[in-house]
C-alpha cells in the first residue's frame, strides 16, 4: 500500500524521466542529422528538404544557430495551432477524431474533478472511519476516499449524489461528442474526392462451378443478378512464392545500384564480394557482375512464375473485388444478401487499395469460423495465465502485506528509500514491462482469424486488448492487490467476510493505479514523443544499409497512429477515472494530466511524425463509445457493490436506475447515429453520383478502376535512381512553409498552418 511519501517518490521520478525525454526531443529535434526522424511526414510529402546544407563539416550534423535553442519549446504552441478542418485534410479523418478522444476524456473528468474535490474530497477527510480501524493495511490517501466514511453514514447520500451527476454528465458529453464525430464523418464522405473503393465491393467464397472458371463465374453472376450497374471485376491470385521473388530482385538490384555508385566514384577499383553466407565468406567475384547476373536469373524466374500465376485455375482464390458504376450500384450490392445460401457470395464494402491484407482473402467461410473459434479459446488461456505476472505485479504493490507472511524481507524494504521506490514506482513499471509484448501477440491472433484488411485487423485487436485490460489490469489488480494487501484476514476470517475485504480495498488500489498512471501515461507519453527506438535505427541504417534515395525512405520509417494499442489503453484510463470518480476523487488529477499531455503529444506526432496506413473515415468511434459505456456501467455496478458492504444496502434501488439509464442511452445512440459508421446511405450515394455525372460526365470510369485492386506484385516495380551520398548535404534549406494550393495524392494541405517550425 503505498503512502504519500511513496506517491511523491513515484511522481518525483516520473516528472523528472518526463521532463529528461522532453529536454532531449527539444535539442535532439533541432540538429540537422536528425531531421528526417522528427518530420517525416513533411519529406514523404514532398516539401521538405534536408537542412543539411553545405559549409563547415559540422553544420551538417550540428545546428550551429544558438537562437534556436532559446525557442526550443516552440514545438507545443506548433502543434494546437492549426485547426482541426486542416488537420482533417493534413492528416485524414482517422487521425483528427482520434485526437478528439483525448479531448472527450478532458470534457468529462475536468468538471467531475471540481465537483468531487469541492464536495467529495472534504466529506471522505472529515470521516474519520479508518482512525478507528487497526486489522486493515491503508495509507493517508485512503482517508480521501470513501473507505472513511463509516458504516451506515447519512454521508453516503452525498456519493449517491454524485454518482447520478457523473454518470449524466458523461452520457451528455458522449451524445454531444457522437454526433460531432457523426457529423464530421458523413461531412467528410460527402466531400471526399473521388476513390476506388466507393464503387467496389469485395466477394469472398465464390462457391465452384465445373464448366466455368471463378473469374467467368463472378462475371456471369453479376451481370444476371446487377443488370445495368455491373462494370467489372478483379480475381484475387494466391502468388506469394512470386512476391518472394520480386522482393529478393528488389533486393538485388539495390545492391547492384549501390555497387554501380561506388564504381564510378572510384573507377580505378572495382567492387568484390564473397558469395557466401552474409558475404563473410565464398568465392570472390565482381560485384556488379554478380548482381547482374543474378537479377537476370531472378528476372526469368519471376516472368515464369508470373505466367504460370496467370495461368493456373488453382493459383485463383474464391475471391474478386467488383466494380459497378456507380456508388449507388456498390452500396445495393455491398448491403445486401446476394445468394438464399447465406455462406457463399458474401459481399462487404472493399477496403480502398492500401488497405486490403491480401494474404487472407483465400480463406473459405467454413475455415474463418474455425479460426475464429481457436483464437477465441487462445485469448481466454492468454488472459487466464497473464493473471501470473499480475499477481506479481501486485505483490510489489503491497509489500506490509507481504511482510506479514515473509517477514525476512523486511530489513531490506525498510532500508532508506527502498520502500518508497518500490511502492511508488515498481508496480507501474513492472506492468508497463508485462504489457510490452501483448499487443504484438494480439495482433498476430486478429491476423490468423482472417480478417481482409489492415483496419479490421487493427479493430480486432482493440477489442481483444480492451477486454484483457478490463479482465486483468484492473479486476486482476483489485482481485490480486486486496488478497495480497489483506493477505492475513484472507487466511483468518470466514470466506462471508471475504467479499467485504474486496469491497474495502477497491478503494485502497487507488494508490496502485495513480503510480501506473505515472509510468505510463507521463513518462511514457514523453517516451513517444522522443521516438528513441526510431532514431537509433535510422541512424544504424543511416551508416550501414542506407544505398539508394529509397533505402533512406525506409529508414526514415514514421510509423503510424497504432491505434490497436493506443486506444484500449485510453479505455483503461476511463474506466479507472469513471470508476474512481466517486469513490478516491484523489486519482482525478494524474488522469487529467494525462489526457491534457496526450493530447499535445500526439498532435505534434499526428502533424509532423506519423504516415497513416490506411483511411476509414473514422469508423471506429461507435467501438469508442460502446468501451466508455461499459466502463460506465462497470463503475456504477462496483459502486453499487462497494455501498452493500458499507450498511448503505437501502441506497441500491437507486443505483439500479443507473445501469438501466446507461443502457438506455447507448442503445438510443446506437439507433440514431452508429448506421452513419457502417452503412453508406443509397441518398447521398445518389447525390454523389449525379453531381459527378453532371460535372465529369465523360470520365472512364472502367480505366480509373483497372488496376486499383490488382495484386501489388503485379504492379510494374518503380525504377530507382542512384542516391549520391552527397546530394543531402548539397541540399539549400526548404523550409516547410505554407502552400494551401499544393495537393498531395491523399489530398492534403502539405504547408498547412503549425507545421512551420525553425530548424
Amino acid at each position: 500500500m503505498a503512502s504519500l511519501q511513496d506517491i511523491g517518490v513515484g511522481a518525483g521520478i516520473n516528472l523528472l524521466s518526463a521532463l529528461m525525454f522532453l529536454l532531449a526531443f527539444a535539442i535532439l529535434r533541432l540538429q540537422p542529422v536528425n531531421d528526417r526522424v522528427y518530420f517525416p511526414k513533411w519529406y514523404l510529402k514532398g516539401i521538405r528538404a534536408s537542412p543539411r546544407k553545405a559549409g563547415a563539416f559540422m553544420n551538417k550534423f550540428v545546428n550551429m544557430d544558438f537562437r534556436t535553442y532559446i525557442r526550443f519549446l516552440n514545438w507545443m504552441p506548433a502543434a494546437l495551432r492549426m485547426p482541426e478542418p486542416e488537420l482533417i485534410e493534413h492528416a485524414g479523418l482517422d487521425s483528427a477524431v482520434y485526437i478528439r478522444i483525448y479531448i472527450l476524456g478532458l470534457k468529462i473528468f475536468v468538471p467531475i474533478a471540481i465537483l468531487a474535490f469541492a464536495i467529495l474530497v472534504p466529506i471522505n477527510w472529515t470521516g474519520k472511519n479508518l482512525d478507528n480501524i487497526t486489522d486493515l493495511t491503508f495509507s493517508d490517501i485512503d482517508k480521501l476516499s470513501i473507505s472513511n466514511i463509516p458504516p451506515g453514514s447519512p454521508r453516503f447520500w452525498a456519493h449517491l449524489t454524485m454518482a447520478y451527476v457523473f454518470t449524466l454528465w458523461t452520457l451528455y458529453i458522449l451524445y454531444k461528442e457522437y454526433d460531432i464525430v457523426s457529423t464530421m464523418r458523413l461531412r467528410f464522405l460527402a466531400s471526399e474526392k473521388r476513390r476506388p473503393d466507393q464503387y467496389t465491393v469485395l466477394v469472398r467464397n465464390v462457391p465452384p462451378d465445373p464448366d466455368e472458371s471463378v473469374s467467368r463465374h463472378v462475371d456471369h453472376f453479376f451481370c444476371v443478378n446487377h443488370p445495368g450497374h455491373y462494370l467489372s471485376h478483379q480475381v484475387v491470385y494466391n502468388a506469394n512464392k512470386l512476391a518472394d521473388l520480386v522482393e529478393k530482385k528488389k533486393v538485388y538490384q539495390n545492391w547492384l545500384t549501390y555497387y554501380h555508385t561506388k564504381y564510378e566514384r572510384n573507377p580505378k577499383t572495382k567492387p568484390t564480394i564473397k558469395t557466401g553466407f552474409w558475404g563473410l565468406w565464398g568465392k570472390k567475384v565482381d560485384a556488379i557482375e554478380y548482381y547482374t547476373a543474378e537479377i537476370q536469373k531472378l528476372g526469368i524466374e519471376e516472368r515464369s512464375e508470373r505466367e504460370k500465376v496467370i495461368s493456373d485455375t488453382n493459383a485463383i482464390v474464391p475471391a474478386a473485388f467488383v466494380s459497378f458504376k456507380s456508388r449507388w450500384g456498390a452500396a445495393v450490392c455491398a448491403q445486401t444478401q446476394q445468394s438464399r445460401n447465406p455462406t457463399i457470395w458474401l459481399t462487404e464494402w472493399a477496403p480502398e487499395p492500401r488497405d486490403v491484407y491480401w494474404n487472407n482473402l483465400a480463406i473459405p467461410y467454413v475455415e474463418l469460423s474455425v479460426r475464429r473459434l481457436l483464437m477465441a479459446v487462445a485469448l481466454f488461456f492468454l488472459t487466464f495465465f497473464f493473471m501470473i505476472p499480475i499477481a506479481f505485479v501486485q505483490s510489489l504493490a503491497s509489500i506490509k502485506g507481504i511482510t506479514k507472511v515473509l517477514p525476512f524481507l523486511k530489513p531490506l524494504i525498510e532500508r532508506g528509500g527502498v520502500k518508497s521506490f518500490i511502492q511508488g514506482f515498481l508496480p507501474g513499471i513492472a506492468l508497463k514491462i508485462f504489457l510490452i509484448f501483448l499487443p504484438s501477440i494480439l495482433m498476430t491472433m486478429s491476423r490468423v482469424e482472417g480478417l481482409s484488411s489492415l483496419s479490421s485487423i487493427e479493430k480486432r485487436t482493440a477489442a481483444k486488448y480492451h477486454l484483457f485490460l478490463i479482465v486483468n489490469v484492473f479486476f486482476g489488480s483489485i482481485i490480486a492487490g486486496a488478497a495480497f494487501e489483506q493477505l492475513q484476514r484472507f487466511l483468518n476470517e470466514s470466506p462471508s467476510e471475504i467479499p467485504r475485504t474486496i469491497g474495502v480495498a477497491i478503494p485502497m488500489k487507488a494508490t496502485f493505479f495513480i503510480t501506473y498512471i505515472m509510468v505510463d501515461g507521463w513518462a511514457g507519453i514523453a517516451a513517444e514523443i522522443l521516438r528513441l527506438v526510431p532514431l537509433v535505427i535510422f541512424h544504424l541504417k543511416n551508416t550501414f544499409l542506407v544505398r539508394t534515395e529509397k533505402d533512406r525512405e525506409q529508414a526514415m520509417d514514421p510509423g503510424s497512429l497504432n491505434y490497436s494499442q493506443t486506444e484500449p489503453r485510453i479505455q483503461l484510463y476511463f474506466l479507472v477515472g469513471l470508476v474512481y470518480a466517486v469513490i478516491t476523487p484523489i486519482l482525478l488529477p494524474f488522469i487529467i494530466v494525462f489526457f491534457a499531455f496526450s493530447y499535445l503529444v500526439f498532435r505534434h506526432q499526428i502533424i509532423n511524425v506519423y504516415d497513416r496506413k490506411y483511411e476509414s473515415g473514422a469508423s471506429f468511434w461507435p467501438d469508442v463509445h460502446r468501451r466508455i459505456i461499459i466502463g460506465l456501467i462497470i463503475s456504477q455496478l462496483l459502486f453499487m457493490g462497494l455501498l452493500s458492504t458499507k450498511g448503505a444496502a437501502r441506497s441500491t434501488p437507486l443505483l439500479l436506475v443507473l445501469p438501466v439509464l446507461t443502457i438506455w442511452f447507448h442503445r438510443f445512440c446506437k439507433g440514431r447515429f452508429e448506421s452513419a459508421f457502417r452503412a453508406f446511405p443509397l441518398q447521398d450515394a445518389m447525390v454523389k453520383d449525379t453531381l459527378e455525372r453532371a460535372t465529369n460526365p465523360t470520365f472512364n470510369l472502367k480505366a480509373y478502376l483497372q488496376d486499383a485492386y490488382v495484386h501489388p506484385i503485379f504492379k510494374s516495380v518503380e525504377s530507382e535512381e542512384p542516391l549520391d551520398p552527397d546530394d543531402e548535404d548539397n541540399n539549400p534549406i526548404v523550409a516547410t512553409k505554407r502552400n494551401s494550393r499544393l495537393g498531395s495524392q491523399s489530398g492534403s494541405k502539405p504547408g498547412s498552418r503549425g507545421a512551420q517550425e525553425d530548424v
